[in-house]
């Protein structure tokens, strides 16, 4: 089994700042991608930001510019750095992770339970 544990999310004023974590745990033979999805109340669940192994990374249109996705192998975990936070971006954030738990095994994607978000005055 592989288990995504994100923690801090929280309440944020507009203009400031907040750093997600996620650890992925569990029987893992390899991570490839890491990644970061929100979904906010009657929207669809969508892309924030996402990290290959290699290191190379796409955002979300929405968060270019402000967010950023990184990862360290060694710990099995990814961040995620949010900076001039709006209302808009209030949602639950999910991270995510295509691994494989044998050598053998297909790459799924694995996710966490979420963790709240909101940016509010």
């Amino acid at each position: 089994q592989v288990q995504l544990v994100e923690s801090g999310g929280g309440l944020v004023q507009p203009g400031g700042s907040l750093r997600l974590s996620c650890a992925v745990s569990g029987s893992i033979y390899s991570i490839k991608a890491m990644g970061w999805y929100r979904q906010a109340p009657g929207k669809e669940r969508e892309l924030v930001g996402v990290i290959s192994s290699a290191g190379t990374t796409d955002y979300g249109e929405s968060v270019k510019g402000r967010f950023n996705v990184s990862r360290d192998n060694a710990k099995n975990t990814v961040y995620l750095q949010m900076n001039s936070l709006k209302l808009e971006d209030t949602a639950v954030y999910y991270c995510n992770c295509n691994c494989k738990t044998t050598r053998w095994a297909f790459e799924l994607q694995y996710w966490g339970q979420g963790t709240q978000v909101t940016v509010s005055s």
